[in-house]
């Protein structure tokens, strides 16, 4: 190895050889007391080749020295490992902080001494950057696999635009009927009816058409200002039918904003009495830049024998980073 001048420090504790140190804080003597660097902290330099008594002179191999260094490992790694700081002074391949040198040799075991390569600056690449994560909200170990989950989140292709069920009103052709059809409310009465799936065991509610019953309902939503409008929409549903006779299912009619041509969608379709979610797509080319209001209306597919069910619907759809 070569180097600079080892400079003399106080220590501010006993020092084992071929440490990592730090300035100790609140240190007043004259040279600084010095004390080890723990997990994630940086290093003024490394102890040599003996170990030191608490307030005797010890020499340091500077971290701007030439050369290469010898460490003492905290756990075995290999050859070419990206290390970071340790406790007690110690490195390891395990991220803590920021990176701050190569492998040279591979460490068996916790308290070998190993030589290594320092990097010449400390680390700023996000994938050797320790990610501590004081919240517990993220297994993410480094800040490159942080971010990599929060930008996941942020233009995720499962954000969602709720329909709730009571919203759904009957329709013939998107039009509701007259006030003394309630303008197409849905009841216990209509045609199809809203009820709870079983008053007495079963309070989730559910709109039913009974067999051959094919009465339209529809519903409007807005559409978020962080929509991705070259991605598509897609339209899920929770269906079942009464028996396994009839596939039940829905044609999808919607359209965008006001004045949009209609555009006609099937949904995947369910031939038993379980609940499923189904789906249809909405095609991006049909969407285009300023779509701010979807209107959806649902008409059930074919069931002359089995009554359709159908619990919940909602959008989903891909987002793009705000600007503003």
């Amino acid at each position: 190895m070569s180097f600079t001048k080892f400079p003399t420090f106080t220590a501010g504790e006993a020092l084992l050889h071929k440490r990592r140190v730090k300035i100790k804080a609140g240190t007043t003597s004259s040279p600084p007391q010095v004390a080890y660097a723990d997990s994630g902290e940086q290093h003024i330099g490394v102890t040599g080749n003996y170990s030191t008594a608490s307030g005797d002179p010890v020499a340091l191999q500077p971290i701007n020295a030439t050369g290469t260094y010898e460490f003492t490992a905290n756990e075995a790694f290999a050859v070419n490992a990206t290390l970071y700081g340790g406790d007690s002074g110690t490195v390891q391949d395990t991220s803590s902080g920021s990176a701050l040198a190569l492998a040279l040799e591979a460490a068996t075991a916790s308290g070998d001494i190993v030589e290594c390569m320092p990097f010449g600056v400390l680390s700023t690449t996000a994938a050797t950057v320790s990610y501590a994560d004081g919240g517990e909200q993220t297994s993410a170990a480094t800040v490159e696999a942080a971010l990599a989950e929060v930008y996941t989140d942020i233009l995720t292709a499962q954000a969602i635009i709720p329909l709730p069920l009571a919203n759904f009103r009957e329709t013939t052709n998107f039009d509701v009927g007259a006030i003394a059809a309630n303008g197409g409310v849905l009841a216990s009465d209509t045609t199809p009816i809203l009820e709870a799936i079983n008053a007495a065991t079963d309070g989730c509610q559910r709109i039913n058409w009974a067999s051959g019953e094919v009465d339209q309902v529809a519903v409007q939503a807005i559409i978020p200002p962080d929509i991705d409008v070259t991605a598509d929409i897609v339209f899920h549903c929770r269906i079942a039918s009464e028996s396994t006779t009839d596939a039940v299912g829905f044609t999808v009619d919607w359209f965008i904003n006001e004045g949009d041509t209609k555009v006609v969608d099937t949904t995947t379709t369910n031939q038993t009495a379980t609940y499923a979610e189904k789906i249809a797509t909405l095609g991006n080319a049909d969407i285009g830049s300023g779509a701010q209001t979807i209107t959806i209306g649902l008409t059930p597919v074919a069931h002359t024998t089995d009554q359709m069910y159908f619990t919940a619907a909602w959008l989903e759809y891909t987002k793009i980073l705000l600007t503003s």
